[in-house]
């Protein structure tokens, strides 16, 4: 189901919101303080182009250096690609087919709006399966083993 949601995603939004943060992603590298951003902007475009079965995750080793650079590319970069998401988003939500992709687009505004200090990690669980679940994630701990009974006389 990823691959198919993927693939319609690819042609109705993917590829346009790849491409602005591609345009962002060169702007923001022709100066020597924008790399890093423009960096951000490459790996979001990733993500943008091919979003079903990877998620975007907070870093525990971000700080202020990372807050800084989220408010400068709020101002650089930002705000124009998160309105880009909303409109897509929107226009996406106007047909029943079409709302998966535009709940898809919303989801994607936190981080076009702050990219520093998350990263992109694939989920292994299939789509649609936190809902089935009642939102709880999988649980990556193995199996206990049984817990023998107390003894006689307790």
């Amino acid at each position: 189901m990823k691959v198919v949601l993927n693939l319609i995603w690819l042609v109705l939004s993917g590829l346009w919101m790849c491409l602005a943060y591609l345009v962002a992603g060169v702007i923001l590298c022709v100066t020597i303080i924008g790399i890093p951003l423009g960096l951000a902007a490459f790996r979001i475009g990733l993500f943008a182009l091919w979003p079903f079965g990877r998620k975007a995750v907070d870093r525990a080793d971000a700080g202020a250096p990372s807050l800084i650079g989220n408010v400068v590319w709020l101002i650089l970069a930002g705000w124009w690609l998160t309105l880009g998401h909303l409109f897509t988003g929107l226009l996406l939500c106007l047909t029943i087919i079409g709302i998966p992709l535009g709940l898809a687009n919303f989801k994607m505004i936190p981080i076009s709006l702050m990219p520093l200090g998350r990263e992109i990690v694939p989920t292994d669980e299939p789509f649609g399966a936190a809902s089935v679940r009642g939102g709880a994630p999988a649980s990556p701990q193995s199996p206990q083993p049984p817990q023998s009974p107390p003894p006689a006389g307790w």
